[in-house]
């Protein structure tokens, strides 16, 4: 998927995390990349839907903010492992499970400086 519709998709999830009318910009980081702010809370808030059994879009919604998680750094604060060795959280073994896949596929581990 190309980083435009990403992002614009990855907009329309993080809204759900907003009151109505409110909206969330994307940021270019310094090594040129646009991401869209929101993400990390979106995947919060979706993690806590998984953990109560939702599947499907939800599972969509937390693979899709893999890359930008990637981009800024979040699986070097604490790797895919650390969310995978997770007892209570199935969400957050499911999100550690998406990141190590997609590192594994040779996505870079974090894009900036």
């Amino acid at each position: 998927m190309d980083e435009m519709k990403q992002g614009n998709e990855l907009a329309e999830i993080n809204r759900k995390i907003l009151a109505p009318g409110e909206s969330l910009p994307a940021v270019t980081l310094q090594d040129g990349s646009r991401v869209q702010t929101g993400t990390v809370a979106a995947m919060l808030h979706n993690i806590g839907l998984y953990d109560q059994g939702a599947r499907g879009e939800v599972e969509r919604e937390l693979r899709l903010a893999v890359p930008t998680l990637c981009r800024v750094g979040l699986f070097r604060l604490f790797s895919p492992e650390e969310w995978m060795a997770s007892a209570t959280s199935p969400g957050r073994r499911f999100v550690g499970e998406q990141a190590r896949d997609y590192l594994a596929a040779g996505a870079p581990e974090n894009v900036t400086p």
